[in-house]
C-alpha cells in the first residue's frame, strides 16, 4: 500500500477519536495490527487475525509474530517517533519519512507478506500487511527468465564463435554441463560401432575420448542419433545408465537424461547426455524449456560447423585440381614453373601452365608444354582455366600437331553453353636430341616465348595467332628452335610484362625490363629464372592487387656455362624456323 495513502486513512480515523480508530482499520481492505512502543499488541483486524491467527491483543509481538516484523517495529520504534499526540508539522513530516522508509518483508505461514508502519498518536503504530507473494512470484520468474535469457545468448555467441567442429562439441558439453547437469557427455554420429564422446564435469574442462561409446548400451541413446522423436527429455535410471557414460570418480548417478541435438532437415547433429547426481532427479518446466532451446541452437551450431568443414574440405580438393602443377627435372628435360594470384585473397586464377609427356605417336619422346591465361581474374576465370586443361589433356595423342590441337580446343570454347570467355595460349613441344632440346612453339594471341642463349643474348621465339575461343578460326604460325645446355625457353603471361608499378605506381614491367632481366639470369638454373622473374614482376608491382603471374622455364639438362653446344647455330635465320597454320 502507498505510504501517502496509509498516511491520508490513519489521520482520518485519528480525526475521528479512539473508537472511529478502531472501526476504521478493522474495515480496511489489508491486514492491519495495532502495536504499542512496548512491543505489546493493542489490536489486530480481522483480515489480519485471519493471516496470523497467533497475533493476538496483549500479546508481546516479539513471541506471537515472525522475526523479521517483531524486529521491524523495534527498528521503527527506536527511530524516534514516540512522540504523543500529533505533533507538530516538523514531527508529521518525520512520521511520513518514516512510514516511507520503515517497511519490511518476510513470510507468515506460505505467504510473502511486506509490512508498511503508520505512527499513531500515542506511539502506537500501525502495521499494514499487504500479501506480496504473486508479485513476488513474479518478480522470481522475471529475474529466472533474465538468467535463461542471458545464458541462452552467452551460449549462442560462444557456439557461434567457431565453425570448428570439434570446438563447437567442446563448448556444447561445457555449456551443458554449467547450465543443467553435473556432468554432460555430446556424442556425434559416425560410421564405426564406437562412438567419439566429449565429457565435461560441471566446472571442469572437456575431455574427448575418441572410441567409448555403445549407443546400444543406453536406452534412446539410438533412437536420439537418428533423429527419432522422443519424449522431451528421455530420462533415463541410473541402473540403465553404462559405465563408460560417467565420469571417473564421479559417484553414484541420480538420473540420467538423452537428448537429441536436432540439425538440419530433421537429421541430428547428435546426443547430449546429461548426469544429475542423486537428489536432483527431475527438471523444473522451466529447465525443460531453457533445455530444448539450448538443444536446438547447440544442434544448429555444430551442423553447421560441420558443414563448413565438409565445404572447406571439398574446396580445398578441387583447388588443389586449380593449381598449377609443381614441375621439377623430368625425362632428361629440366622444367620450373611459377604462380602468383592477383591478390593475396585468390588461390586461383586465370593463368595455368600444364606439363604432360608426349603419348607414343604424337611427335617423339619429349613433352607437351601448355601456358595460358584466361580473360579475367578470379574463381570464374580459373574454372575456365580448368576446363581448358582437361581439354588440353584429352587431345594429347594430336599433340604433333598443334594448330589441330588448337583448333578443336577453339570448337570447344564456341561451343560451351556458358561460353562467355576467351583465353590465350601458347603450346611448346620439347623433344630431347643429344645433349640438347628441340623446341616447336605455338602462340594462339599469347606472348611469344623467349629463349636466352648461353652468352646472355635473349630472343622471342617467331610465332604469332589468335585468340582462343573468340573467333570461328585460329590462325597461327609454329616456329622451330634448339636450346643448347646452358640455354632457357622462358613462357611467361600478360602479368608479368603488364605489371604496373615504378615510383609512380602507373609505369608497366614491360618487355625492355623482362629482357634485360632474363639476360642477367643467361646460364642459370630453371628454378632460378623463375624465381628471379617472379620476384622482380611482383616487387615492382608492389603489394596491391594486379594481374595473375605465370611463368614456365624449359631447358636441357646440366646446364652450366658452356656458352654454346653442339645444337648451337642450326636453326634458321634469327635462329627460328617458322610453320603457318588455320583452320
Amino acid at each position: 500500500m502507498c505510504p501517502a495513502v496509509v498516511e491520508r486513512f490513519v489521520e482520518s480515523a485519528a480525526a475521528a477519536g479512539g473508537a472511529g480508530l478502531g472501526a476504521a482499520w478493522r474495515a480496511a481492505p489489508y491486514p492491519v495490527i495495532a502495536v504499542g512502543a512496548d512491543g505489546v499488541v493493542r489490536s489486530v483486524s480481522d483480515v489480519a487475525a485471519e493471516l496470523c491467527p497467533a497475533i493476538r491483543p496483549g500479546a508481546r509481538l516479539r513471541e506471537a509474530a515472525p522475526a523479521w516484523l517483531a524486529e521491524a517495529h523495534d527498528r521503527f520504534t527506536g527511530g524516534g517517533l514516540r512522540e504523543n499526540g500529533p505533533g507538530t508539522g516538523r514531527q508529521q513530516a518525520r512520521r511520513r519519512e518514516g512510514a516511507a522508509g520503515g517497511g519490511a518483508a518476510g513470510r507468515i505461514g506460505e505467504r510473502i507478506v511486506t509490512a508498511h508502519p503508520s505512527a499513531h498518536p500515542g506511539g502506537t503504530v500501525l502495521w499494514w500487511l499487504v500479501d506480496d507473494t504473486g508479485r513476488r512470484a513474479a518478480d522470481e520468474a522475471l529475474r529466472e527468465e533474465r538468467e535463461h535469457t542471458e545464458s541462452m545468448a552467452e551460449a549462442a555467441t560462444m557456439l557461434l564463435a567457431s565453425l570448428n567442429p570439434e570446438r563447437c562439441v567442446e563448448v556444447t558439453a561445457r555449456l551443458a554441463a554449467e547450465h543443467f547437469a553435473d556432468a554432460a557427455l555430446v556424442l556425434v554420429p559416425g560410421p564405426g560401432r564406437l562412438l567419439p564422446v566429449v565429457a565435461c564435469e560441471h566446472g571442469g574442462r572437456p575431455v574427448r575420448h575418441p572410441a567409448l561409446a555403445d549407443p546400444a548400451g543406453m536406452p534412446g541413446l539410438t533412437e536420439a542419433l537418428r533423429g527419432a522423436p522422443l519424449p522431451p527429455p528421455r530420462w533415463v535410471a541410473p541402473q540403465d545408465t553404462p559405465a563408460w557414460a560417467v565420469p571417473p570418480g564421479f559417484g553414484p548417478v541420480g538420473s540420467t537424461v538423452v537428448k537429441t541435438l536436432p540439425g538440419p532437415l530433421e537429421k541430428p547433429a547428435g546426443a547430449l547426455v546429461l548426469l544429475l547426481r542423486p537428489g536432483r532427479e527431475r527438471f523444473t518446466e522451466r529447465e525443460e524449456l531453457f533445455l530444448r532451446l539450448f538443444s536446438s541452437r547447440a544442434g544448429a551450431a555444430i551442423s553447421a560447423a560441420r558443414l563448413y568443414a565438409d565445404q572447406a574440405a571439398i574446396t580445398e580438393t578441387l583447388m588443389r585440381e586449380l593449381l598449377p602443377p609443381v614441375l621439377h627435372r623430368t625425362g632428361g628435360v629440366e622444367f620450373a614453373g611459377g604462380y602468383r594470384a592477383s591478390s593475396d585473397s585468390e588461390q586461383v586464377g586465370g593463368d595455368f601452365y600444364d606439363v604432360h609427356p608426349l603419348p607414343d605417336g604424337a611427335g617423339g619422346e619429349g613433352f607437351l608444354v601448355a601456358l595460358g591465361d584466361v580473360c579475367g581474374k578470379g574463381l570464374e576465370a580459373a574454372v575456365l582455366a580448368g576446363k581448358i586443361r582437361i581439354t588440353l589433356e584429352a587431345l594429347l595423342p594430336l599433340a604433333g600437331d598443334h594448330q589441330e590441337v588448337l583448333s578443336l580446343l577453339n570448337g570447344a570454347l564456341l561451343n560451351s553453353p556458358q561460353h562467355t570467355r576467351f583465353a590465350t595460349l601458347v603450346l611448346t613441344t620439347a623433344v630431347r636430341r643429344g645433349g640438347g632440346l628441340e623446341l616447336r612453339m605455338t602462340s594462339a594471341g599469347h606472348p611469344a616465348p623467349l629463349i636466352v642463349r648461353a652468352g646472355g643474348r635473349v630472343e622471342e621465339a617467331a610465332t604469332s595467332g589468335t585468340l582462343v575461343g573468340a573467333l570461328p578460326e585460329v590462325e597461327t604460325v609454329t616456329a622451330r628452335t634448339t636450346l643448347a645446355p646452358g640455354e632457357t625457353c622462358v613462357l611467361f603471361t600478360d602479368g608479368i610484362t603488364e605489371a604496373r608499378g615504378g615510383p609512380l605506381g602507373r609505369e608497366m614491367f614491360g618487355d625492355e625490363r623482362l629482357r634485360q632481366t632474363l639476360s642477367e639470369c643467361a646460364e642459370l638454373p630453371p628454378e632460378a629464372v623463375v624465381e628471379r622473374v617472379l620476384m622482380l614482376a611482383a616487387e615492382w608491382a608492389g603489394p596491391g592487387p594486379s594481374d595473375d603471374m605465370a611463368v614456365v622455364a624449359i631447358a636441357p639438362p646440366g646446364g652450366g656455362p658452356h656458352g654454346g653446344g653442339p645444337h648451337a647455330g642450326r636453326a634458321g635465320a634469327g635462329g627460328h624456323r617458322l610453320e603457318r597454320g588455320t583452320s
